[in-house]
């Protein structure tokens, strides 16, 4: 399976983790929320769909409340695609994956897509990764501006600037998200040690017939 198709399927997976959705739900939120796949077709997504029915990750239904006319005056049901159990699982699986993948200019937008489902400690290795990517990406536009700048042309030279300077505000960017996953996980980890400890320690202290003074 291609790289392409698999990100095809995390995102599949993803979205219906959301909710169930019919073909055409799916590939309008594909061509919508997530820029890898505004030329997704029907071609390319239902393919991807008999694939993950066949593997049982995700199921179909008949949508009796909205029906589609069919030909010669017939009507028929719309097919919806839910999430199974194993479709959950797989999909957390496919979520914890940290590696170069999960932060490629064509991948990372997906797996950003699903932070809200992904692990905090996963979020910011993807989130890090990139960083790194980007910071090397700016590194080499630069040195070769550096070397070349004598001899290129105007058009070529904006076209470098305008790629550094988009490096350079996703790095911003990334530096902001990554600040705030090193702080927020933090401090709901110490909040829920917190409420646990004193949870544990209601339930074992003994009672005490004196009153605290206030």
């Amino acid at each position: 399976m291609s790289r392409r198709s698999e990100l095809l399927e995390f995102a599949v997976l993803g979205l219906l983790h959301e909710s169930p959705m019919h073909g055409y739900e799916l590939r309008k939120r594909l061509n919508a929320a997530l820029g890898v796949f505004r030329a997704l077709s029907y071609g390319t997504l239902y393919p991807c769909l008999r694939g993950l029915l066949d593997q049982g990750l995700i199921a179909e239904t008949k949508d009796k409340d909205n029906r589609t006319a069919g030909t010669a005056g017939s009507r028929r049901a719309r097919i919806v695609y839910e999430l199974t159990a194993d479709g959950k699982e797989h999909f957390q699986e496919l979520a914890k994956q940290a590696g170069p993948t999960a932060w490629e200019d064509d991948t990372f937008d997906v797996h950003f897509a699903f932070f809200a489902r992904t692990e905090a400690e996963v979020r910011l290795r993807i989130l890090e990764g990139r960083r790194s990517r980007l910071e090397e990406r700016l590194e080499n536009i630069r040195s070769a501006s550096a070397k070349g700048r004598e001899r290129l042309d105007s058009y070529t030279t904006a076209l470098r600037q305008h790629g550094e300077d988009a490096a350079e505000r996703e790095v911003r960017w990334l530096n902001e998200l990554i600040t705030a996953e090193r702080n927020v996980p933090a401090s709901a980890t110490t909040r829920h040690t917190a409420t646990r400890h004193a949870a544990r320690k209601s339930t074992t202290a003994p009672t005490s017939d004196i009153t605290p003074h206030n």
